[in-house]
């Protein structure tokens, strides 16, 4: 199971496929920009696109899945009222629409695109991410401001100090709670830290649910920070904000690699005050252009040696 949002999540969940069939994703629904944020503020609904990267990513390897997956990606184009939407997006609201249940519409998407798991939104309410910003205004550094909505937060001058969502205290989604208590792996991560990966845990049943869980419980850090939202993070950050939002979450292993940690003995202390081990390791690609990216062969390698 991985939990988490938008290319991080897709990164893990190519990943894991090479590993097992038995996947199931919970994705963060506090998007909105763009396609998402449209359809999201027209019709009501959670925002789809990370469900849609989701259900791409679990698409198979044959020639159904390569197709599905292109299509469901194909974004429009020109000025017109469908451009700028993906098809995935579409359907998955379409789906919506037609079923009246979120989780039924998206069963029915991964159906339909023979997808190798199963996509699970962390809510069934959209959400909204309210974040305090330490020096939002460059001319007033010891100011701390609120900054609302996911595509601002994640573009943020300054440094986020706190995050909560809007509702306070959302309902989890029931499915993604019990899948949680039948897992065997819970991953977290990569991904914009604050906007998809801690929401989760801002989420009062599904943080206590991750925290139950009998399941191995692994961290893959992000191999760099993203400007605005994580500006200044070392890799053993990653860990110490984990720590302070959730102080009762426990970890087996934190994947990182070797060539993107600056202070080993910090994150090895780091990992330690929540009770894991440092899997040190090459899971970015090779490409000096793609140094930010996560290797999906690479990743099943260290996913593989940690579930052995």
């Amino acid at each position: 199971m991985a939990l988490g949002g938008g290319h991080g999540l897709a990164a893990s969940l190519r990943a894991l496929r090479k590993v097992t069939d038995h996947l199931t994703a919970i994705v963060g629904v506090a998007d909105d920009g763009g396609s998402s944020g449209r359809l999201r503020g027209e019709f009501g609904v959670p925002p789809p696109g990370d469900l849609r990267m989701a259900l791409a990513a679990l698409c198979g390897d044959d020639e159904w899945g390569r197709t599905w997956e292109q299509v469901v990606q194909h974004r429009f184009g020109g000025d017109g009222p469908l451009g700028g939407h993906s098809v995935g997006n579409l359907l998955i609201t379409a789906l919506w629409e037609e079923t009246g249940d979120t989780v039924s519409g998206l069963d029915w998407v991964a159906a339909l695109l023979e997808a190798r798991g199963r996509v699970l939104p962390c809510s069934t309410v959209p959400l909204t991410i309210v974040a305090e910003v330490l020096g939002h205004d460059p001319a007033r550094p010891d100011e701390v401001v609120e900054v609302r909505g996911q595509v601002c937060v994640a573009t943020t001058p300054g440094v986020v100090v706190d995050i909560r969502l809007d509702p306070p205290e959302p309902a989890a989604c029931p499915e993604a709670v019990a899948a949680l208590a039948e897992a065997e792996a819970i991953v977290l991560g990569p991904g914009s830290w604050y906007t998809s990966v801690i929401t989760h845990l801002a989420i009062p049943e599904l943080a206590k649910a991750i925290v139950a869980s009998p399941a191995r419980r692994i961290v893959v850090l992000n191999l760099n920070p993203q400007v605005g939202e994580t500006s200044g993070f070392a890799a053993h950050t990653y860990l110490d904000v984990l720590f302070n939002y959730l102080p009762d979450l426990r970890v087996d292993t934190v994947i990182a690699d070797h060539r993107h940690v600056e202070d080993l003995d910090a994150l090895y202390r780091s990992a330690a005050d929540l009770g894991g081990e440092v899997l040190l390791t090459d899971v970015g690609l090779a490409d000096p252009a793609h140094a930010g990216t996560h290797d999906p062969e690479r990743l099943a390698a260290a996913f593989g040696t940690v579930l052995a």
